[in-house]
């Protein structure tokens, strides 16, 4: 199968340099020329307009949210609307996004492409590093015969790979996945905090905490940057908010509450109202900081 690849960011560049690795015929586009060229050099073919990639079997877009990827498809459904794909293109979605929306965005490509194309939104887990290695978590939705089909492809992205539903179950998968980084990269936010103010070792408590009950991924992979105070990115806090965002859509729609996704919805607004937005999710330890104390 041909491959395109939309958006190389922090997560989209790594993952589309895992596609060329493992040989698919990979064409590229992306809004800056830098990480193009990148690419290029290791042997990517590369589209100097978004309808460069109308003919590729598999088209994936790896952008911030969804309408980034409805505002940069829209010259790919105008190319299709004039001449459809084969049947069976695959068009995947593996940003972070509205389930409700990527269903409604999965209608009107199918609409475009006169029927011809499919949508699948695969949202991925596991960071740049994950992303690096190959090792993402990726959570798929779509259905069960255009999911196998691309199946390979995503496989040479990551190590875990489940088909949970028709489309939108991937994207509904990855709110609850945030909801739980989100919550405990601030629970550990906060007893560094505590920790620190009382005169202790947050370094030295994080290695106790994770041989016990209360260790974890999340504290695995976060707990240095916030034990250290390193909100260098490895991606934007902000992003978290617009995530949790999601969760409380979805809660809404299946009329269950949650508390914890409320709460952390509130601070991670909050931290980006203390312009803290563009800095590593440790950086909510931070924001944490700047609230006044509880008396």
């Amino acid at each position: 199968m041909a491959v395109g690849f939309a958006g190389l960011g922090l997560m989209g560049a790594p993952m589309a340099a895992r596609l060329l690795d493992a040989g698919w015929p990979l064409t590229v586009w992306n809004r800056s020329a830098a990480a193009v060229e990148k690419l290029a050099v290791r042997g990517a073919a590369t589209a100097r307009a978004i309808d460069g990639l109308r003919d590729r079997d598999v088209i994936i877009f790896m952008l911030p949210d969804l309408p980034f990827i409805e505002a940069a498809a829209e010259p790919l459904l105008g190319a299709w609307r004039t001449c459809p794909p084969k049947p069976g293109t695959a068009v995947v979605v593996m940003s972070s996004v509205s389930p409700e929306g990527v269903r409604d965005f999965g209608a009107r490509v199918g609409e475009a492409a006169g029927g011809n194309a499919v949508v699948l939104d695969a949202p991925v887990s596991g960071g740049t590093v994950g992303a690096e290695s190959g090792t993402l978590a990726i959570m798929a939705g779509g259905g069960e015969e255009d999911f196998q089909r691309i199946r390979p492809v995503l496989a040479s992205m990551g190590s875990t790979v489940r088909r949970l539903g028709e489309l939108g179950a991937g994207s509904l998968a990855k709110a609850c996945n945030q909801l739980l980084v989100g919550t405990t990269t601030a629970a550990l936010a906060e007893a560094a905090e505590l920790a620190e103010r009382s005169g202790m070792d947050v370094g030295a408590l994080f290695e106790v905490l994770g041989g016990g009950l209360a260790g974890s991924r999340v504290l695995d992979i976060v707990g240095s940057r916030i034990a250290a105070k390193d909100y260098t990115p490895t991606g934007p806090a902000k992003f978290m908010h617009k995530d949790l965002g999601f969760v409380l859509e979805s809660a809404a729609a299946a009329g269950t509450a949650v508390p914890m996704a409320t709460a952390a919805h509130q601070l991670y607004g909050t931290l980006k109202d203390q312009g803290l937005g563009d800095a590593d999710l440790a950086v909510v330890r931070e924001s944490i900081a700047r609230l006044q104390p509880h008396t």
